[in-house]
């Protein structure tokens, strides 16, 4: 579960995230404000330029001694030119910094979702859907980039513009100003109401677009088993009603959306047609110059206007708040395995499962009372029924979980004190559900081992019995494998795993159910592997078809969350316990 701050302001969470980048914010808010200030004196020139035809010698520009009409034209033309220049120079300069910003931020936060997701323990991610995930790394974060690269500016420009222009009304005819000023703070306060109101409404939409991610995703992951069921139609069905949530999510904050621009324009005439009938008025009684009247019509269009936009801000500001929530609170999510300060420098491999008790939240009881000692350098087989609890004593042992009761060491000492690199590191897993990455055989492969050599890669690989068929690929070593390594076979995949392993040459090797999903050619060759690999280092196979661990120097049988019994092969076959019973049935002595 995602950890959720309301006692924040999402705004106030981004800029602490953002406080390195302090000063970038500053000067491009800096750029923003002084080119919308730039950009309100055309209306002020205009009102100069007709001061100067109709008033002449009495203009404003002749206070300043310059009594020639000419002379006067002049110099506006010259203060025009210096005003384009500077409202050009500082929009160039706050569209590069606030761009650039938005591409900064988007990238840290993406990396620091990411970065900050690995660190989190597995129980975690059995709780979250891969979909949700998915959304908040790059639909989230994206709608945050457009809010940085458009949004921050369109709301500074706002702000500027009410302050600017209300001081020039001020300055050039304070009656009529009132009627300019008076409805701003009315379209202000209800565009806050507004985006009170559609911020829920985003966060719903953020809310099912994420299903709609999850689902798709789950889809496109299990597309064999959709077309082997003939179940397209249902997932058609499926699909449709997760896209049609999210579109009527967006039609509720669309309907809002829509009505706010109407509602500010009807404000907006009000005080548009006051202005320009006021200020007529005053103009034809000769309270004000027909340069100053000018100026009000114009720059009461100048601030009034761009209002229209609120809408469409506050609209963009919404999704980035919504989705500036679901980023920080991934951020915020605590970190459940706390790892150790003990880094072991030269590790013998000794492994002690001691009293273990674990069970996952809201299931029954895994393990109870398990104890278990490998000694370093040994062959140990773990056997039991489906269910029993096998895979996790694995991931008791790379601390993917921690345990409820007793403890797991390694060395004699609890892997909780360990720190993660060290502990894992020593560890090299080849699981029933083989991971291969984009890219060719070799990375691949040099993914245990990013440093080895190609000797030792070719050696991996050899041993691994990897090498004929990666030499009679297409492109050999440099065979692109696809997603999830889609174009090989699933007992090349296994041996990519194996080669993996053998290259990153770790002092304990574990085989979680390595041969299970390969042809007996194939689980053969495998074994043939394990038997090379294992020398030297403590090896634990989990396997469920027994022949598998028949040489090992120790077979422990997991039953009722508990080991039942050990031994070798023929030790535990001359008994009466769980051992015999599965080796009867798996060798057809015995019907199941």
């Amino acid at each position: 579960r995602l950890v959720m701050d309301g006692g924040r302001h999402p705004l106030m969470r981004l800029l602490e995230h953002l406080k390195e980048h302090r000063t970038t914010v500053l000067i491009a808010s800096f750029c923003s404000i002084i080119n919308k200030v730039w950009d309100l004196a055309p209306p002020v020139l205009i009102g100069m330029a007709i001061d100067v035809v109709a008033a002449q010698e009495d203009s404003f520009l002749a206070q300043f001694g310059y009594t020639d009409v000419y002379q006067q034209l002049y110099i506006l033309t010259a203060i025009t030119v210096v005003i384009w220049v500077l409202e050009s120079l500082f929009q160039y300069l706050y569209a590069v910094l606030w761009r650039n910003l938005a591409q900064t931020a988007q990238h840290e936060l993406r990396m620091s979702a990411y970065s900050h997701i690995q660190d989190l323990e597995m129980q975690w991610f059995s709780e979250q859907p891969t979909g949700s995930l998915m959304a908040i790394m790059n639909d989230d974060v994206n709608q945050l980039e457009r809010f940085l690269d458009q949004g921050a500016t369109d709301l500074l420009h706002v702000a500027t513009t009410i302050i600017v222009v209300g001081a020039i009304m001020v300055s050039v005819a304070h009656e009529v100003a009132l009627l300019a000023i008076l409805p701003v703070p009315i379209i202000v306060t209800g565009s806050f109401i507004y985006q009170r109101r559609i911020g829920v409404r985003y966060s719903k939409v953020r809310g099912k677009v994420a299903d709609l991610n999850s689902l798709l995703n789950n889809n496109l992951h299990g597309i064999t088993t959709i077309k082997s069921f003939t179940a397209e139609k249902r997932e058609v069905d499926r699909v449709e009603e997760a896209s049609t949530s999210y579109r009527e999510a967006n039609r509720e904050a669309i309907r809002l959306s829509a009505s706010f621009v109407p509602i500010i324009r009807m404000a907006i005439l009000f005080a548009f047609t006051a202005n320009m009938l006021v200020g007529g008025w005053f103009a034809l009684e000769g309270k004000i110059s027909l340069g100053a009247y000018s100026v009000i019509v114009f720059i009461t269009q100048r601030l009034l206007w761009p209002l229209t936009r609120l809408g469409e801000t506050f609209d963009l500001y919404q999704r980035a708040m919504a989705s500036t929530s679901r980023v920080l609170d991934l951020l915020d999510t605590e970190i459940g395995i706390v790892e150790g300060d003990t880094k072991l420098e030269q590790v013998k491999g000794e492994i002690s499962f001691n009293d273990l008790g674990f069970s996952y939240p809201d299931r029954e009881t895994v393990l109870e009372g398990v104890n278990l000692t490998i000694p370093a350098g040994e062959t140990v087989g773990l056997v039991g029924s489906t269910g029993s609890g096998k895979t996790t004593l694995v991931r008791l042992l790379l601390r993917f979980h921690d345990p409820n009761s007793g403890s797991v060491s390694l060395d004699g000492h609890d892997v909780r004190n360990l720190t993660l690199e060290s502990l894992r590191g020593s560890v090299s897993l080849v699981s029933q559900t083989t991971t291969l990455f984009p890219g060719s055989v070799r990375d691949n492969i040099l993914y245990g081992n990013p440093s080895a050599d190609d000797e030792a890669v070719v050696e991996a690989a050899r041993v691994a019995e990897a090498l004929p068929f990666i030499e009679s690929l297409p492109r050999g070593w440099d065979t692109d494998i696809g997603e999830g390594g889609h174009r090989l076979s699933g007992g090349q995949r296994q041996r990519i795993a194996i080669a993996r392993a053998v290259l990153k040459d770790a002092p304990v090797l574990v085989l979680d159910e390595a041969t299970s999903n390969v042809d007996n050619e194939t689980e053969a060759a495998l074994k043939r592997s394990i038997e090379k690999i294992s020398v030297g280092r403590t090896t634990l196979i989990i396997a469920h078809r027994l022949s598998t661990v028949r040489n090992a120097d120790t077979i422990a049988v997991l039953g009722n969350g508990s080991i039942s019994e050990t031994g070798t092969h023929e030790e535990l076959l001359s008994g009466n316990g769980l051992y015999p019973r599965l080796w009867a049935v798996q060798t057809g002595e015995v019907s199941q």
